[in-house]
């Protein structure tokens, strides 16, 4: 089996087998995403807050018919805008402590489940590495073996435990800031949206030729690790016929 031949970028069934080792811990898995949402929603009374601070508190929009206020007034008035500005820098501040909490149990959470699906995925291909037989191991270097065991496996965990946790959480921010905006200001929401499809071609085309370099780096160092445990396993007979050099030619 060559290691330059590659099947597709996304593999709906690979896929499907993958997401199969997080079935134990679905209920984990839940409770992450619940924790998710109600991040999501926080993050986005942060700047509601802000606004509301600064159209309320810091500076007020006056009306042009509204009548002067009474001298004796204004002492009040100043009061009651910093009693106002004081509960909403609290209330940032206690959005800003959940949004922190929140974000370390969700990543506490997808970390564990992440951890003990791919303990789960190690175990099952250390036990089918086991049962081959030994001409596949002929055919296949050991190092190569290996960092499919270990380093791609850690990459899997990388996917489950804040690739598809950091897709579905912006995913979620981006609507909640949709909905803000539609209610805000509609007609200025419409401007924004109308370069939405340019920037998703533009996202496309990058995502293709990213996965497409980064599946080439895998391939690369699939290959050094192969090259690498070969002939540090095997460093006595390359001293033995005085090989040293040659063979840190063919590294470079």
């Amino acid at each position: 089996m060559e290691e330059e031949v590659l099947g597709k970028a996304y593999d709906s069934r690979l896929m499907r087998r993958l997401l199969t080792y997080m079935r134990p811990y679905g209920g984990v898995v839940a409770a992450s995403l619940a924790l998710l949402l109600i991040n999501s929603v926080l993050q986005i009374l942060g700047p509601l807050l802000t606004k509301i601070a600064v159209d309320r508190y810091l500076a007020p929009v006056q009306s042009p018919v509204a009548t002067p206020l009474d001298p004796y007034l204004l002492p009040r008035l100043s009061l009651d805008r910093w009693q106002g500005l004081t509960q909403v820098a609290g209330l940032y501040l206690l959005v800003v402590v959940g949004v922190l909490i929140l974000d370390f149990s969700q990543t506490y959470l997808m970390n564990y489940t992440g951890q003990r699906a791919m303990f789960d995925l190690r175990r099952q291909l250390m036990t089918h590495l086991q049962r081959l037989e030994i001409a596949y191991f002929d055919r296949n270097p050991v190092g190569r073996l290996v960092t499919r065991v270990t380093t791609d496996v850690d990459v899997l965990n990388e996917l489950f435990a804040s690739g598809l946790v950091t897709i579905l959480g912006d995913l979620l921010v981006l609507s909640f800031v949709v909905a803000a905006m539609l209610q805000l200001s509609p007609g200025l929401t419409g401007l924004l949206l109308a370069v939405m499809p340019v920037v998703v071609l533009i996202t496309v085309v990058f995502r293709r030729t990213v996965a497409q370099s980064y599946r080439r780096i895998r391939v690369a160092v699939a290959r050094i690790n192969a090259y690498l445990q070969e002939h540090v396993s095997g460093i006595a007979v390359l001293q033995l016929f005085n090989r040293e050099s040659r063979s840190g030619q063919e590294f470079e």
